[in-house]
């Protein structure tokens, strides 16, 4: 199967690394040429444009920072999809405009899946990341050799729009950890607490996450690097936010986390890396929140394995009776 993959940055060329490093046949396109002749040199094809990309692939990937930025790709494309064709979308967007553009998909015979990943790019890096699929399911069975590429754990979440509810939930749900951690660290630093066993209490204890275990590090450490920005984050919490008012559910920490992620971004800028959020709090205690023997960046020390699907609890015998027949 010849893939396409559009989009090169930080999650989407490690995914996209992935593919080439496990033998696909791929072919790139990013609007940065560097990205593009970087991928040529490690043995990926490239390509004039989403049209040609679709023409040549059995199935185009599109990683992107935008709902906007996937629409104009995949209306691009659009001409060349036929019956044989797939497009997979591994953005995190809205539910609705996944919706518009799978459907403008399906009139030309075609198909879709979204397929948005969670887990940080340093498990993006080793295929270790966790995905959410939602299609239909011969759509799913069809493309689960890539997808267990491309990730470790793979979620068939049901239809089109499911994938990206959850993924959009399962970003709040992070950034929610992710400044609880904030003010968690500067509070015990403001009461004397040593850094180094502040960061183990909270790892060992009932009060760690995937988030302390990986974010806290990199802000003690000082280079707050986990290759995502205060924007990205600004953008899932507001789709989140977005679900939440269409289905007139009166959240009450999720205002309070965008009006923290828009005076952030008035303070520091929208590309500021996202745990200097931290930053705020910083300034008005003035501490500074670091300490020795934590790495500027995440590296994920798992091993590449191959991917299963993951089967949702309480379903497991009837599903695995279903996919055994």
């Amino acid at each position: 199967m010849k893939i396409g993959f559009v989009g090169l940055g930080n999650v989407g060329g490690k995914l996209a690394g992935s593919l080439l490093r496990n033998g696909f046949d791929v072919t790139v396109h990013d609007l940065n040429p560097d990205l593009v002749a970087e991928f040529v040199a490690r043995g990926a094809k490239s390509t004039s444009g989403p049209l040609a990309l679709m023409q040549d692939c059995d199935a185009v990937i599109t990683c992107l920072p935008s709902p906007a930025a996937s629409a104009a790709v995949v209306e691009e494309m659009l001409p060349a999809v036929d019956s044989s064709k797939i497009w997979m979308e591994m953005s995190t967007t809205d539910a609705g405009e996944v919706k518009r553009l799978a459907a403008l998909v399906a009139e030309r015979g075609g198909a879709t899946m979204e397929c948005p990943v969670s887990g940080g790019c340093h498990r993006a890096d080793t295929g270790n990341i966790s995905i959410f699929a939602g299609c239909d399911r011969d759509t799913f069975e069809r493309m689960l050799p890539t997808l267990t590429t491309l990730g470790r754990r793979v979620l068939h979440t049901g239809d089109i729009g499911s994938a990206s509810i959850l993924k959009v939930m399962t970003n709040y749900l992070a950034t929610a950890n992710l400044l609880t951690c904030c003010e968690a660290l500067v509070t015990m630093k403001a009461a004397g607490m040593d850094m180094n066993t502040t960061y183990e209490a909270m790892k060992i204890s009932s009060g760690t996450s995937f988030v302390h275990e990986t974010e806290s590090q990199v802000i003690l450490n000082g280079s707050r690097d986990i290759s995502f920005t205060m924007d990205l984050v600004k953008k899932d919490i507001g789709l989140f936010q977005s679900i939440a008012e269409a289905h007139d559910v009166p959240l009450e920490i999720s205002p309070l986390m965008v009006g923290i992620l828009n005076d952030g971004i008035a303070r520091f800028g929208e590309r500021e890396l996202s745990p200097n959020i931290i930053r705020r709090l910083e300034e008005a205690t003035g501490l500074s929140i670091t300490a020795p023997g934590f790495p500027a960046e995440m590296t994920d020390d798992e091993p590449e394995e191959p991917g299963y699907e993951v089967i949702p609890t309480g379903l497991s015998a009837p599903l695995a009776k279903l996919l055994d027949q």
